[in-house]
């Protein structure tokens, strides 16, 4: 390339950043660009012994592992789970530090079924995830307790949790019936739980109805795990409310998707292709209120790696990490490759500005769509007792050890 054709790339280059960077909501989306530019809890949560430190603010972290019984009985929690991960997810994302958040998932059941143990890794792509969560029904079980011991024991020993002190690890186990201690070979919840507490994992307990044989073992789970126990109906007591905002959110939420162009090598476009597909299948199965819930994280700082993931190119070159002519023809985006510079540079431009106006009309019907939920929740008594308030008090509580602060009063819906 010519020293001319690259002094106008740059210009240009410069031209598509103060673009961006024009507006607040620019800045909010694209963080990176800023530096280019210049449960009442029944069992009280035990205090953690685990020697923790303060993250710099911009490097605040959240894991997170939900422990599932998908046995038969479970049916209305689990569709409970699948409408609320989204709120839960946002709700963690209201801190003032905008901490990153991944998400895994250990769905049991019990030796005899189709399976006992399924894992998902944590991942800050929450749509994968959630696309696997989609395909689990309620069934199998039956006698009774169930492979609690073999979830836990995944959920602490086969996630990629960090190794950092100071990220917020917090696993909640979600089931209804207590733990088989009778199975051989297991390794039984008490030294799975220290282990856990070596890694400064929590662990919560959520127990979905209210099974007397239960509530001991959760209870114990929680305060070996340094966690807090609380108990909810087998429906999830979870905040549901359609608003009239929700299908235009869900509308402009797939513009803004719209704008996403992907570059990479072979391995990287695979990955992106899983993604896309996962995306996919949230548009064409979940109902305009759930996607609103996806829609609301993926506005949130803490939401951008989920709605951009690997290898995007708008955000990859706005924010000055990669530079235009860095990157293989081959690479590039199949629409742009037969393109000159400049007129991919006009193209990035252009969807970043689009994006940039979407963000900011999805961010206001975001607001809207919040206060609606909070005017009908405080008309029908508040949401003391929901599962959502009871995640939120421990999160508000248990994430305050790293650094993370949450002034809400409320959880998001």
């Amino acid at each position: 390339m010519t020293s001319n054709k690259k002094s106008k790339l740059k210009t240009s280059k410069v031209l598509a950043l103060a673009l961006i960077a024009s507006t607040a909501t620019g800045i909010a989306l694209f963080p990176t660009l800023q530096q280019a530019l210049a449960i009442p809890a029944q069992t009280s949560p035990v205090a953690h012994q685990h020697t923790t430190q303060v993250l710099p603010q911009e490097n605040r972290r959240i894991e997170v592992v939900f422990i599932l019984d998908t046995t038969s009985s479970m049916s209305g929690l689990i569709q409970a789970a699948k409408e609320k991960i989204w709120s839960i997810a946002t709700t963690m994302a209201s801190a003032q530090q905008n901490p990153d958040i991944k998400i895994g998932l250990v769905a049991f059941r019990d030796r005899g079924d189709d399976y006992i143990t399924k894992t998902f890794d944590l991942s800050d792509d929450i749509d994968s995830m959630y696309a696997s969560l989609m395909d689990f029904k309620a069934q199998g079980g039956g006698d009774g307790p169930e492979s609690v011991n073999a979830a836990l024991y995944d959920a602490v020993h086969k996630m990629s949790w960090s190794d950092d002190s100071g990220v917020y690890k917090v696993a909640f186990l979600v089931g209804d019936a207590p733990p088989h201690m009778d199975y051989q070979n297991d390794v039984q919840y008490p030294v799975t739980l220290k282990a856990a507490a070596n890694k400064g994992i929590v662990v919560n307990a959520i127990q979905s109805g209210q099974n007397s044989s239960t509530q001991p073992a959760w209870q114990s789970i929680a305060t070996l795990g340094h966690g807090a126990y609380f108990q909810v109906e087998n429906s999830g007591n979870a905040v549901a409310v359609a608003t009239p905002f929700d299908d235009k959110l869900s509308k402009l939420a797939a513009e803004l998707e719209d704008t996403r162009l992907y570059y990479g090598n072979k391995e990287m476009k695979q990955a992106q292709k899983r993604k896309l597909d996962a995306n996919t299948k949230l548009r064409e199965e979940l109902s305009s209120t759930a996607l609103a819930r996806r829609d609301t994280y993926n506005s949130t700082k803490s939401g951008k790696k989920n709605l951009l993931g690997e290898g995007e190119l708008v955000d990859a070159i706005t924010s000055g990490r990669v530079e235009l002519d860095d990157i293989d023809k081959t690479e590039m985006p199949a629409s742009l490759q037969a393109m000159a510079p400049a007129e991919q540079m006009t193209v990035i431009t252009e969807q970043a500005k689009r994006r940039n106006q979407l963000h900011q009309e999805i961010k206001k019907l975001s607001e809207s769509r919040s206060s609606y939920i909070k005017e009908k929740v405080a008309a029908e008594g508040g949401a003391e007792d929901s599962l959502d308030e009871k995640i939120y008090s421990a999160v508000k509580d248990q994430a305050a050890s790293v650094g993370l602060t949450y002034d809400s009063d409320s959880a998001s819906y």
